[in-house]
């Protein structure tokens, strides 16, 4: 099986990434892809798939952290920024541009002090969504994209910036269950993740349902999104099976076909056959 966004570069598997892999892989977890949110865990990302077989890195920087080049004693530089993922793109095992996106939720727990969104800040979003999507399309990089909340703006730009080489290598990461969003992922070849909330979530299972398989591919979001019955722990790749399992009952096929289709997909996603 493939876990295709499970963030092993986050402080939660902090000294225990080793171990993590080693308990997927006994899971039937072949395949990892750590998805990034800033320059510093797309760094900690390329440190961590440089000494794992089948375990790749996205690296990009995440639209709620688009805040901190808002704020009037930010030390950060975005032009540098994007450069320093750039740089980053040169990496073999980094095989996608990612998490990028849109998003106008607000979150309860956030490392910056009076966080707003604003049109302001999501116009910010929206430009280094669109660079970042150029970034992937120069470099010949999947996309891992995150919309929250803002699907009016995400598509916008993603339909500005769309270049057909992306077709099947375009995932709408933890895609919310949305027709319009469907619809447009059908039409432009982009996979749906599927993640653990699809064990209980009424919304997220009807959703699955509709969802053709050519079209899946399995998530974790690792720490996040823990599915039943260990909803509450911490999440990790070991749990990709559970959501399997869901996802097959929901569309009543077997398991066995569900990671089989999954796994080719994922793998053609990240460009790896």
């Amino acid at each position: 099986m493939f876990d295709t966004h499970c963030h092993l570069n986050f402080q939660a598997f902090d000294g225990v990434v080793d171990r993590t892999i080693t308990e997927a892989q006994a899971n039937g977890v072949n395949h990892i892809l750590i998805p990034s949110t800033d320059v510093p865990t797309s760094k900690k990302a390329c440190e961590i798939v440089g000494d794992q077989e089948n375990v790749f890195a996205a690296v990009g920087i995440h639209p709620h952290h688009i805040f901190q080049f808002q704020m009037s004693d930010s030390e950060f530089d975005l032009t540098k920024e994007l450069g320093e993922i750039e740089k980053l793109l040169e990496d073999k095992k980094v095989v996608a541009v990612g998490e990028i996106g849109i998003d106008r939720h607000y979150y309860r727990k956030t490392k910056y002090k009076d966080y707003q969104i604003d049109e302001e800040l999501v116009t910010l979003q929206k430009d280094v969504f669109r660079s970042q999507i150029e970034l992937a399309k120069k470099h010949d990089k999947s996309l891992l994209l995150h919309n929250r909340e803002a699907k009016k703006d995400f598509l916008e730009i993603l339909d500005s910036a769309w270049d057909k080489k992306l077709e099947g290598k375009t995932v709408f990461h933890c895609c919310e269950p949305d027709e319009e969003l469907l619809a447009y992922a059908l039409d432009h070849k982009i996979y749906i993740g599927v993640d653990g909330d699809v064990t209980y979530s009424d919304s997220k299972k009807a959703f699955a349902t509709k969802i053709p398989l050519k079209s899946l591919v399995l998530e974790t979001d690792s720490p996040f999104l823990t599915p039943e019955p260990y909803r509450g722990q911490k999440n990790s790749p070991s749990n990709l099976p559970l959501i399997a399992s869901k996802i097959a009952e929901l569309q009543d096929v077997t398991k066995e076909e569900i990671t089989k289709q999954t796994t080719e997909n994922a793998l053609a996603l990240a460009g790896l056959v």
